[in-house]
């Protein structure tokens, strides 16, 4: 199975605290979140909106618990804003992490994104046009080149809701974009939300994918939300995602198919849920015995 020499394993603190809904986990805090991934067994975690910006300070809470981080979300613009506006604020964010040991930064694209609005996640996405699309691809050369100056590979994040969620999607994504200089983050939990199979995007760029989230889901709840049209938010508050081995996803194959590759990265679990219901020490406890079993790690 996979090498443990090559692999680092984390949980993202969306689970203690939702960025995009902070009534979700608001009394969870900040060093709460960090001794309990810590308790529960991982080395590193990636930035929440709870963080220090100060880098000396999250230092000292990293190392006192003996954490890294991994890696930060970014919301580009890159359609929809002027680009400089974007690379002063990429710019910002890769020096940040550069600071913090960081060597990647999942970029997602969030113009036109309905992933924060209260609209059918299924019906209502929106469909990029050829070109804003030239627009996208050439911007993530673009900050691909910047990300490596400072060090750090740029890793795109697919999600639901946005301009690159289906299988084809991101088949034009990688297909426009140099592989030198962006790369693939691979969410199970993403994929398996709008129906495509993990392991056929993993198999298909296993040499492109550098960052990978570990997510599970509930089938019964992604079903409700296709049928009665609801928000990708109100998903997530009724349990469409779960840590790995409590949900439907067979991670078996995927753990395969990662040390058949060689993969050498970060792992990192990741599912938002209400805390309020779904404790996030007790769940991140439960996905790490589950990794520990099925991947040996």
């Amino acid at each position: 199975m996979l090498n443990k020499k090559n692999i680092k394993l984390g949980i993202a603190p969306i689970g203690w605290t939702n960025d995009d809904m902070p009534e979700l986990g608001s009394s969870n805090s900040f060093e709460q979140c960090l001794s309990e991934i810590a308790l529960a067994g991982f080395k590193g975690t990636e930035i929440g909106s709870k963080f220090p910006v100060k880098i000396n300070e999250l230092r000292r809470y990293l190392r006192v618990r003996k954490l890294s981080i991994a890696n930060a979300w970014f919301s580009a613009y890159t359609i929809t804003k002027p680009f400089n506006e974007v690379d002063e604020e990429f710019r910002k964010k890769c020096k940040f992490l550069k600071a913090m040991g960081a060597k990647r930064i999942g970029v997602s694209e969030q113009s036109y994104s309905i992933q924060g609005k209260d609209l059918s996640i299924f019906n209502d996405k929106y469909t990029a046009e050829d070109s804003e699309w030239a627009m996208l691809t050439k911007s993530l050369n673009w900050m691909g080149e910047i990300a490596q100056e400072f060090g750090i590979s740029l890793t795109y994040h697919h999600h639901m809701g946005t301009v690159v969620q289906t299988e084809s999607e991101i088949d034009r994504l990688m297909s426009d974009t140099d592989p030198q200089l962006v790369s693939l983050l691979f969410d199970t939990g993403h994929l398996s939300y709008c129906g495509i199979d993990p392991l056929t995007v993993l198999q298909k760029y296993i040499k492109r994918i550098n960052h990978v989230h570990l997510k599970d889901i509930r089938p019964d709840v992604i079903t409700k939300i296709k049928e009665e049209n609801l928000s990708f938010l109100t998903g997530v508050k009724l349990g469409s995602f779960t840590v790995p081995g409590d949900g439907a996803i067979d991670f078996t194959p995927i753990f395969q198919a990662l040390a058949d590759a060689d993969y050498i990265g970060w792992l990192i679990v990741e599912a938002e849920q209400d805390p309020a219901l779904a404790n996030p020490l007790e769940y991140a406890i439960t996905a790490r015995k589950y990794i520990k079993e099925i991947a040996k790690i």
